[in-house]
């Protein structure tokens, strides 16, 4: 059973920078399709970034191309989201997820029914 705890959310000014982590436990061995989501209050869950642990370059949503990278730490199992120039519509709930879809599909999805594994998520708040 993968578990995924989140950390390193706060409120920063915009413009600002914060990194998120996420530690994953009970891998299997296999590779992940690992992502994060953001849900701003009274909208949908939306994906930010997407890797896939077993190689490839990282994708990442419109919204936030050029200024957030996702990256992993395989040694410690650990997954980080480096936000950079923030902006208030980036206020969010922060989402670690794993999936391990990729066997299947042949590629990582930002589809939320396509991940099964969940943090508790982390809050982010940018004001302006």
């Amino acid at each position: 059973q993968v578990q995924l705890v989140e950390s390193g959310g706060g409120s920063v000014q915009a413009g600002g920078s914060l990194r998120l982590s996420c530690a994953a436990s009970g891998y299997t061995g296999r590779s992940y399709c690992m992502a994060w989501f953001r849900q701003a209050p009274g909208k949908e869950r939306e994906g930010v970034a997407i890797i896939y642990t077993g190689g490839g370059s990282p994708t990442y949503a419109d919204s936030v191309k050029g200024r957030f990278t996702t990256s992993q730490d395989n040694a410690k199992n650990t997954l980080y989201l480096q936000m950079n120039s923030l902006k208030p519509e980036d206020t969010a709930m922060y989402y670690c997820a794993a999936s391990a879809s990729y066997s299947r599909l042949r590629f990582c999805s930002d589809r939320l029914s396509e991940y099964n594994y969940w943090g508790q998520g982390t809050q982010v708040t940018v004001s302006s």
